[in-house]
């Protein structure tokens, strides 16, 4: 896609992850609520039933090719606690994957052809979400945190548990996921409230406390402000 102002999307409910790599410009994306900038060489992925927004800046036209899941609320998404926002990315192969994809449709319309597309392309998604090389401090802590998402985490007692200071665990999360330490604990809690509202009919209040929240209006103007609506509307 090449677009350019005052182009930008919105969606309030979207049914999967969304991948988009940037190609040439630069762009804005909603992530965690705020907009982050979005440039060439870059790549952005959003989890599923989450808002997302995006959009072009005056006087810059904007280039990314990008991919969009269909997924279920009762089955776990392939996006994992140590799974990047935003980071690196070679958009060139993704991008190619997609044309051999849609040439194929278009053309042959062969199913098998079809399906080694769309495996390559999830391959590079993969290789984005779940990146090979990672700092195993980075990803212990964030398993030892989702098992525990009700205790009430500091950036003293994560930084820690990953035996570093709390400024070097800033600087790992930013390279890594794209995001705070707070902002990762954010999002982890946001997705299991997701998945307690859709599975559950626990109270409110329950699933607040359950993902570290004392107070249930804390925790749905966060939910709100993440998610896009209230927990009441999303069950």
């Amino acid at each position: 896609m090449q677009a350019s102002h005052p182009f930008r999307v919105s969606r309030i409910n979207p049914n999967g992850a969304y991948m988009m790599a940037c190609m040439d410009g630069r762009g804005q994306v909603l992530v965690d609520g705020r907009w982050e900038s979005l440039v060439a060489g870059q790549a952005c992925l959003l989890p599923p039933f989450v808002m997302n927004r995006f959009q072009c800046l005056p006087r810059l036209p904007w280039k990314f090719c990008w991919v969009r899941y269909a997924e279920s609320r009762e089955t776990p998404s392939f996006i994992s606690s140590s799974t990047p926002v935003m980071g690196t990315f070679a958009p060139e192969p993704l991008l190619y994957a997609i044309q051999g994809l849609r040439a194929e449709a278009a053309y042959r319309n062969h199913p098998q052809a079809q399906e080694a597309w769309v495996n390559l392309l999830h391959q590079y998604v993969m290789g984005f979400a779940q990146p090979q090389h990672r700092d195993e401090r980075i990803v212990k802590l964030w398993q030892l945190v989702e098992k525990n998402l009700a205790r009430s985490w500091s950036l003293e007692q994560m930084a820690d548990l990953a035996h570093v200071s709390h400024e070097h665990l800033r600087r790992l999360c930013r390279q890594h996921l794209g995001r705070s330490p707070l902002q990762q604990l954010t999002f982890l809690r946001m997705q299991r409230a997701q998945r307690l509202l859709s599975t559950t009919t626990d109270k409110i209040e329950t699933i607040a406390h359950a993902v570290g929240y004392e107070n249930a209006f804390t925790f749905s103007n966060r939910f709100k402000q993440w998610v896009g609506w209230r927990p009441s509307e999303h069950r």
